[in-house]
């Protein structure tokens, strides 16, 4: 139905996904991630009608529940659908050099072949090179090619043997006796084990050692899509490198490097994979790592809209002019009845009866009917063993938890919770700092508006302000701490706050290490205003609500025309661009547009009365 169509939900048990890992510095706060927190999704092929999709959500979150409560814009709001298609959605990282990444060559680089020494090309017959080849490609019976030298000296067999391993990679040589003589024999590296993949270690010397390619999926998260081409390719995930993980209900458009594997194999998979592209190879002789991007351009289409030109140009001059405030999107806190924050919480306090509790007692919503029957195996037995039983995938964080549970025992809860990926379980508790964050953010614009006051903290050698100096200083100059050991807080009654917040919680604001290393948090600091860049937008009319209104880089390589936009058109779309740096969320720069909560709860609900 069109309304499952419209927002990502939990259905399934997350797999390991690479969620964020902390920054080392804490500096500044970017946990490498962009736009969305990759969620799971409501499979393919489940329907579901307006009815049960919106039940399913009655226990979501919304927007207040996570400190989402403030705008910077006086604009009126207007109401539209945010996701209705994933090709709504449609996200360019942006490189360390600043380029916007798009997918549109699919050739193969041509790559320099070594310059051969003259002297080493004529040391062997043509009858020989014919023998070697044959042997490089295993088609020689023997197995090996024994070569006499003519005038035999210790000088032309170091150029024979040169010869051979230059001209022929993956061959040996070595100088054997026979009769008297002495021939060199040449021989297949890796023996019978290489038969099924001739020349597979073979790797030019002058080749950069990573193929640099432009992924682009549809529909698919970043960890997803590598563990496809990882099958596909017989890798392990780790060979893969990235810059940063990419949503999934979405059409996004990013760099992966990849170790020792040719363009040509890399190509070869755009045959038969399903919603994923790779092109514009390139030899390099670094990987990618997370973070380094400068950030993501987005192209955002919101359908049905009720605002007037008027207003939507108010809206998006007040996006371009003054940005949006910085929030953390829901997407960071889960998209079930627990959130992941109160599980954060639970673990920051020490107390891990509450975290296996929060993490498998029965919860309300809708789940998987697998996980329904787990949880109550649970509830009724303790028992991690008849739990699991329950379960057809060990693999979500429900499954390696009571593994664990069931390898260590309900003593050693710790190690047991080690079970799950270390960035799944980091994501806890950078959700209970977000919370903390967007809470104690809309407490300071609430209390002082979108001027820099005394006491508040300027990220150039993170100093309070004086109050001379706030005159100085703009909004946009302003950050705030996630709470941790190696941060500050504001001066003025705001940052007090956050002592009394975390209080509440049982928490100590002066003791944030934790006894499990990597449970302590740091803190860093991130900007409470983002001002998008390359803000443009434009209202579009259209009759068919099926088709795609972006033109995306696969549809140009196909030679698709571009969408038509009638004058007439009975439904009207707002067509928005804008980038954004990493670790900010797209949907919180929206929010403001619209004025309207994002979440998947209130979505549901705007979708479910537009369509019945």
């Amino acid at each position: 139905s069109a309304v499952r169509t419209l927002v990502n939900i939990s259905r399934r048990c997350p797999e390991d996904e690479e969620k964020d890992t902390p920054s080392k510095k804490p500096r500044v706060e970017n946990n490498h991630q962009d736009e969305e927190e990759p969620e799971g999704e409501a499979d393919d092929g489940e329907e579901e009608n307006g009815e049960t999709f919106a039940d399913m959500m009655k226990h979501g979150l919304t927007e207040l529940d996570v400190g989402i409560l403030k705008y910077v814009s006086d604009h009126e709001g207007f109401s539209g659908i945010l996701k209705e298609r994933y090709s709504d959605f449609v996200v360019h990282e942006i490189n360390k050099q600043g380029k916007i990444v798009h997918l549109d060559d699919l050739s193969i680089p041509e790559v320099a072949e070594a310059p051969q020494l003259p002297e080493e090309t004529e040391v062997l017959t043509e009858e020989q090179k014919k023998q070697l080849g044959e042997l490089q490609l295993f088609r020689n019976k023997e197995g090996n090619v024994s070569i006499e030298v003519i005038d035999d000296t210790k000088e032309k067999r170091t150029l024979v043997h040169k010869a051979i391993k230059t001209q022929f990679p993956g061959l040996e040589t070595k100088t054997e006796e026979k009769d008297g003589r002495k021939l060199i024999v040449a021989y297949h590296t890796a023996g019978k084990k290489a038969l099924a993949a001739p020349r597979k270690h073979f790797w030019p010397k002058n080749r950069g050692s990573f193929c640099h390619f432009v992924l682009y999926k549809e529909n698919k998260d970043t960890m997803d899509a590598i563990n496809v081409l990882s099958k596909f390719l017989r890798l392990r995930p780790n060979m893969f490198s990235y810059m940063g993980t990419k949503d999934k209900r979405a059409i996004t458009v990013q760099e992966i490097a990849v170790l020792k594997i040719t363009a040509e194999r890399l190509a070869h998979l755009n045959k038969c994979l399903m919603n994923l592209k790779v092109g514009n190879f390139c030899y390099k002789n670094h990987p990618l790592k997370l973070g380094e991007l400068q950030g993501n351009h987005f192209t955002v289409v919101i359908r049905n809209i009720s605002g007037t030109d008027e207003q939507v140009h108010k809206a998006l001059t007040s996006l371009r002019q003054t940005g949006f405030i910085n929030y953390y999107g829901m997407q960071r806190f889960g998209t079930t009845a627990v959130p992941t924050y109160q599980v954060g919480r639970a673990i920051l306090k020490n107390d891990w009866n509450e975290v296996v509790d929060l993490i498998l007692k029965p919860r309300p919503g809708a789940e998987k009917e697998f996980l329904v029957r787990c949880r109550e195996e649970w509830a009724k037995t303790q028992d991690p063993e008849a739990s699991l039983k329950k379960l057809p995938n060990k693999r979500c964080v429900e499954g390696q938890l009571l593994r664990g549970l069931s390898m260590y025992g309900k003593k050693n809860i710790v190690t047991a919770f080690g079970l799950i990926p270390r960035n799944n379980r980091l994501m806890y508790i950078h959700s209970y700092q977000s919370v903390v964050w967007n809470t104690m953010v809309s407490r300071r614009i609430e209390a002082f508006g979108l001027k820099a006051v005394e006491g508040d903290i300027v990220l150039k050698g993170t100093h309070l302000l004086s109050a001379e100096e706030a005159e100085s200083h703009s909004i946009h100059d302003i950050v705030m701490p996630l709470p941790g050991f190696d941060v500050i807080y504001p001066s003025h009654h705001v940052g007090k706050g956050y002592r009394e917040l975390l209080s509440a919680d049982k928490l100590d604001i002066d003791n944030m290490r934790h006894k499990v290393k990597d449970y302590s948090l740091a803190g860093a600091y991130r900007r409470i205003i983002i001002r998008p860049s390359d803000v443009s937008w434009e209202v579009i009319k259209y009759d068919d609500p099926r088709i795609s209104l972006v033109h995306s880089d696969f549809e140009k390589l196909e030679n698709k025309p571009a969408p038509v936009f009638s004058k007439e058109g009975k439904h009207r779309a707002l067509r928005m661009e804008f980038s954004l740096p990493p670790s900010t969320y797209a949907t919180m720069a929206i929010r403001e547009v619209l004025k309207l909560d994002t979440s998947i709860k209130k979505q549901t609900q705007l979708n479910t009365t537009w369509f019945n």
